[in-house]
């Protein structure tokens, strides 16, 4: 049995769906179930009120630490998960959590990664921690609205570049290993199999949409604005510029070719699986 946090989420309700398919048993717990396939034990639960999460433990195997699905619960969650018996602890966090905090904006949204991958770490039970790289469905974020109303497409700092992952290969990486324990005691750093600058992702989409998009520069201090304008918190736009001006593009990863024996997608492949999201 595999208890699942975080399990209605992009990462999560495909993760369930993937270990339904490899014939797992799944429980997901959280305070909204509504949206777990049939056939999938479900708890509503309030995982701030571990009192409440106890019974969902009984009978577990491996349990799926989501973290801001759990968020300050986790060192809590993972001692409960050992006195009910849980033999192993699969945790996601994120490839910058030894960054410099002030270099992770995703902490201004709330996000506690490095926090939540310690207390599993610590835990006592056998764990993996898979730390992805940023999503691909960012792009959507970044660069949608404007290719949808027209052909350039302005972004800060053409020339930051990572390799964004296809969030379905994040679930997949996630489900090979709750289900092998032979990944124990990693942390896995998950990317797709290139870095592309911000220029050369607006430069995929356009290729594959068919559409003579132009990629054009704007100052910082506009990006800012703008992100703000768009009702996003200031402190995490700046975090982003301050991530964008000093990270290091950190190298590919070949941890989804070695966990699930094929590469990894490419950007242009997420661009293909979601061209709605781009449509005018």
């Amino acid at each position: 049995m595999i208890l699942v946090t975080g399990g209605t989420g992009t990462v999560g309700r495909a993760l369930v769906a993937s270990l339904v398919g490899r014939g797992a048993a799944v429980r997901v717990v959280g305070r909204s179930v509504a949206e777990v396939p049939a056939g999938v034990e479900r708890f509503a639960a309030d995982l701030g009120e571990l009192g409440s999460v106890a019974p969902t433990l009984k009978d577990v195997d491996v349990l799926f630490v989501h973290p801001r699905a759990v968020g300050e619960q986790a060192a809590g969650l993972v001692a409960l998960a050992a006195e009910y018996g849980v033999r192993r602890v699969v945790v996601m966090s994120a490839i910058n959590v030894d960054d410099d905090p002030a270099l992770q904006p995703s902490r201004w949204n709330g996000d506690r990664n490095r926090e939540v991958e310690a207390a599993v770490v610590a835990g006592g039970l056998p764990w993996v921690a898979v730390r992805p790289t940023s999503f691909a469905a960012n792009a959507i974020g970044l660069f949608g609205a404007q290719v949808r109303a027209g052909d350039v497409v302005r972004a800060p700092y053409g020339d930051f570049a990572e390799a964004l992952i296809d969030e379905a290969d994040v679930s997949a990486v996630l489900a090979e290993v709750l289900v092998d324990d032979r990944w124990d005691g990693q942390r896995l750093a998950v990317t797709g199999p290139e870095s592309l600058t911000q220029r050369e992702l607006v430069d995929v989409i356009g290729s594959v949409l068919g559409l003579p998009l132009q990629f054009q520069e704007v100052p910082a201090e506009a990006a800012v604005r703008g992100m703000v304008a768009n009702g996003l918190p200031e402190t995490f736009a700046r975090a982003l510029m301050e991530r964008y001006a000093k990270v290091v593009t950190p190298a590919a990863t070949d941890t989804v070719e070695r966990v699930l024996g094929r590469p990894a997608r490419s950007f242009a492949d997420w661009v293909g699986a979601h061209r709605e999201a781009f449509r005018r």
